[in-house]
């Protein structure tokens, strides 16, 4: 009896790895909130301000890298679809 392994994708596991990354920094920012340095003042994008609370750093840990590696990997997906299409040509 032979056991397959299941086939991934590259983009599954690049998704699974980006949505570890955002839980890790999220979970960063509420340790690091916990802590709470005497001058901690995030700013979302340096627009909105969140509290100095675990809470207010760990959202602005998900959404900063949320948004920040996102892009990139967007950036990534797009000039590997176009690089893919003008290959073929």
């Amino acid at each position: 009896m032979s056991n397959r392994a299941e086939a991934r994708s590259g983009q599954q596991i690049v998704l699974r790895l980006y949505v570890a990354i955002v839980i890790l920094a999220g979970v960063m920012g509420f340790v690091l909130g916990s802590i709470r340095p005497e001058d901690l003042q995030p700013e979302l994008f340096g627009v909105i301000a969140l509290p100095p609370t675990p809470v207010g750093v760990a959202v602005y840990g998900f959404v900063t890298i949320a948004v920040v590696l996102g892009a990139l990997l967007g950036l990534v997906v797009y000039v590997s679809g176009r690089i893919d299409d003008t290959a073929g040509s």
